[in-house]
């Protein structure tokens, strides 16, 4: 696995997620080159290795204190852990929305390329706070999530 292949892009124009953008929300996007449908790619991404699995329950021990949401809402149609919220050829957006912050993540996959963004919305200094804190976290968690789908990918090369 090349973290390497995954780079820092604008979210594409074609993205829902720009319908969501607000002054003051938080919105990055990664992408590598790909021709996974996007619910594939989906799957892969929340198939969290389990050093990730680790930060996850860690921040499930650090939150429960504030009241803070460790399960998911209960929907029809999950990937991973998280609600599907819309589908489409193109792009699959899950998510859900908490009392510190709203978050959905994309997965958009166009022109042999998968992109994972991830949009937030935070609704009070304990929202912005929760997102300072676990951003060296998310990043990582991204850009390892696309790496895998870029070897999940037939006829990449590993680079």
């Amino acid at each position: 696995m090349r973290l390497s292949r995954v780079r820092a892009i604008d979210l594409p124009n074609s993205s829902a997620l720009h319908a969501r953008k607000m002054t003051g929300d938080f919105l990055d996007c990664y992408a590598v080159a790909s021709d996974l449908p996007p619910r594939q790619a989906a799957e892969i991404i929340t198939d969290f290795p389990g050093w990730a699995q680790g930060l996850v329950a860690l921040r499930r021990l650090l939150t429960t204190p504030f009241g803070l949401r460790n399960d998911p809402p209960e929907a029809d149609d999950i990937v991973g852990i998280f609600p599907v919220e819309s589908e489409t050829e193109q792009e699959l957006i899950a998510g859900f929305d908490d009392s510190h912050l709203n978050f959905r993540v994309s997965v958009l996959s166009e022109h042999g390329q998968v992109s994972l963004a991830t949009w937030v919305h935070p609704h009070n200094i304990a929202g912005r706070a929760y997102l300072a804190a676990i951003m060296p976290f998310h990043i990582l968690i991204a850009r390892n999530a696309l790496a895998r789908v870029a070897d999940a990918t037939p006829g990449q090369i590993a680079a």
